[in-house]
């Protein structure tokens, strides 16, 4: 009975600290992200996207600014090896970049610490014999460039510009930006 008692006040007053959660329950659909600015250097779409210089799994540097010279965009996609970004990244594979043969497809691996740690990591995932280029983000320079985390998935014009910097869902908003270049 005492048990019941601190149990029920607990209860209580947790939920009277909510104070007004019943906004959170439902939610109004407004954008509340402040605006970006457009033409400075940021993660954000619209603004121009950051340069980084990092070697990809097999050792060659690999910097931004030299890919966009080159294609009509590039795809940053950050991932851990888990089963949801493997997921990702066969679709991508099977459905996306089929279709867009002059857009660099870039994945981010920001969590194996080392260029032999990620050589070997995308080994035993599969990754390394198809069209992905898997970059050791081992300082964490591209990371904290873009703000990304797992499944993030980042679209760069050839002019340098961000189009699309959100998690992956099911692959329409990346073809939408794609379909854009």
């Amino acid at each position: 009975m005492f048990t019941n008692r601190i149990l029920l006040f607990a209860i209580i007053l947790f939920t009277s600290s909510c104070g007004s959660i019943g906004d959170s329950l439902n939610p109004s659909g407004e954008d509340m992200r402040e605006d970006v600015e457009v033409g400075v250097t940021g993660s954000d779409a619209g603004q121009n996207a950051p340069d980084f210089t990092v070697y990809d799994s097999l050792g060659n540097s690999v910097t931004l600014s030299t890919e966009l010279a080159s294609t009509d965009g590039v795809v940053l996609y950050f991932t851990m090896w888990c089963p949801t970004c493997s997921s990702h990244q066969d679709h991508m594979l099977d459905t996306v970049i089929p279709d867009y043969p002059n857009v660099k497809f870039l994945l981010v691996d920001y969590v194996s610490g080392s260029l032999d740690a990620t050589r070997r990591t995308e080994i035993s995932n599969g990754i390394s014999t198809t069209e992905f280029t898997t970059l050791a983000d081992s300082d964490k320079e591209i990371l904290d460039l873009y703000n990304g985390t797992m499944a993030t998935t980042i679209v760069i014009d050839s002019s340098g510009v961000v189009l699309l910097n959100e998690d992956y869902k099911d692959g329409a908003k990346l073809a939408e930006a794609l379909a854009s270049l």
